[in-house]
């Protein structure tokens, strides 16, 4: 018995008369040509999408976001790539009527259109909202790292870093000036080349301006490192120069309502400016959000209340570790609003003493006398008298920290976590962008979260039914 075989090469066929038969009725390139023909290209900002009366023809911007929204779903970002595919790939042929862009065309088009990209995902997202597809009653934050372009650890310009160039710069400088007074002193015949020296010598002094211009520009930013190849990258521990990128998923089926490329390296900054976005979103007045405890911040949550944004959110306290954590925490010392004061265990009052500046916590001390004759003691300090710590907006924290209940945590984990890991590894296949800076770092991001909902909503109604309602979007 042989081997299965395939036909001659020499052999004649008949193949489809035309594009449209090899795509299948329910395909997403039907889904994305339904989009995008939905689109008003001209009221979202796109710049050519009024062609010119002069000059050489340009593309259609709908071809050109046709072509980005099907690399993204086939994990081709590359406009090199993406050149390649429009010449080989039969779906991007029947897609885009046969054209084939070059690339300088492509990576052109993502770099310049990114104000009208995010229009048209934050479009989607309220058209997700008017079909149902986003309730909006919970909502779940959370932030993942993408390395930056240029995420080279080399071409990152730290404090510590220049400071121990310049020490070594100015050890080599003074050894050479060393063996130029050395020869100058010798007498008889030069055995040191003091030209070469000399040269050298400057070398290193130019090298010395360098890391002094370094250090200045550190000193300027306020920052303590510096991206040479990614000016707006930050250091992050784990990642190198990256951006720290934040999400607001709904809870119904997953959709991304809005996201924000950071600089910060933590989350705890970025729980209202999240959740504002969203309310803003979504044009609902009330929210509820959950996060993990990264994100708990006093000032934040009590902020959001006021706008009636409820946040469901573990509080991240310290715990007294004093006395190898034998003394009592502060969970032991009672608050009374009314006079501002806390009751120990024993029952004294520890009085307000003073607001550490560019802190947001009070501190609250007790008498020495009343230490001093306290029983409890030896529980609670081995310094002269106790002081507690109590942050500014500690009520809050408090209602923000009971309402953080286990289910809520689990629904936390189940919204948001599987959109970053697809984001990372299904749609961008690595977790690191192509364009440089937060702004061109955010259209790849537009695009993604774009391609995340597109996916999710043909997996909740289905490619057929979503091209029947975009048509009549």
């Amino acid at each position: 018995m042989g081997f299965v075989r395939g036909d001659s090469r020499d052999q004649g066929a008949l193949f489809p008369i035309s594009l449209n038969e090899l795509v299948p009725q329910d395909h997403v390139c039907r889904v994305i040509d339904a989009f995008v023909g939905s689109l008003d290209l001209m009221a979202l900002g796109f710049s050519k999408a009024l062609p010119a009366a002069t000059g050489r023809p340009a593309y259609d911007p709908a071809d050109l976001l046709k072509l980005y929204l099907y690399g993204y779903l086939q994990q081709v970002r590359s406009s090199r790539r993406l050149e390649r595919e429009c010449q080989r790939n039969v779906e991007l042929m029947w897609l885009l009527n046969r054209l084939a862009p070059d690339h300088k065309t492509i990576a052109e088009f993502r770099r310049c259109e990114g104000a009208a990209v995010r229009a048209v995902a934050a479009g989607f997202v309220r058209f997700c909202r008017g079909q149902g597809l986003i309730r909006g009653e919970w909502l779940a934050i959370d932030g993942s790292k993408f390395e930056a372009e240029g995420a080279s650890r080399k071409a990152v310009l730290s404090r510590e870093r220049l400071l121990r160039e310049q020490a070594a710069l100015d050890r080599r400088v003074a050894e050479y000036l060393e063996r130029l007074d050395a020869a100058d002193a010798e007498e008889g015949e030069a055995t040191l080349d003091a030209g070469a020296v000399r040269e050298a010598l400057e070398v290193l002094r130019r090298q010395q301006a360098q890391t002094a211009q370094g250090l200045g520009r550190l000193q300027a930013l306020g920052t303590s490192h510096w991206v040479e190849s990614e000016p707006e990258a930050r250091q992050m521990k784990g990642h190198g120069p990256a951006y720290n990128v934040q999400t607001v998923v709904d809870a119904e089926h997953a959709l991304i309502v809005t996201h924000e490329v950071t600089t910060d390296a933590t989350d705890n900054t970025s729980l209202q400016a999240m959740a504002e976005a969203a309310r803003e979103a979504l044009e609902q007045p009330t929210l509820n959000v959950v996060a993990d405890a990264g994100y708990s911040n006093g000032a934040q949550a009590e902020a959001l209340e006021a706008q009636g944004i409820v946040a469901h959110i573990p509080a991240n306290r310290a715990v007294n570790n004093q006395g190898e954590g034998a003394f009592f925490d502060r969970t032991s010392f009672a608050y009374d609003e009314a006079s501002d004061t806390l009751r120990c265990p024993a029952g004294q009052t520890l009085q307000r003493k003073q607001l550490p500046r560019g802190k947001h916590r009070v501190l609250y001390a007790a008498e020495i006398g009343d230490c001093g004759t306290c029983v409890l003691k030896a529980r609670c300090t081995a310094s002269p008298r106790r002081f507690v710590a109590r942050h500014l907006h500690e009520a809050a924290l408090q209602r923000m920290h009971a309402r953080a209940t286990p289910e809520l945590m689990r629904l936390r984990r189940c919204v948001v976590e599987h959109p970053f890991a697809s984001l990372k590894y299904r749609i961008f296949e690595k977790p690191r962008f192509l364009l440089r800076g937060r702004w061109g770092a955010g259209t790849e991001m537009s695009l993604a979260t774009l391609v995340w909902n597109l996916k999710r909503a043909m997996r909740v109604i289905g490619s057929t039914a979503l091209v029947k309602r975009l048509a009549y979007a």
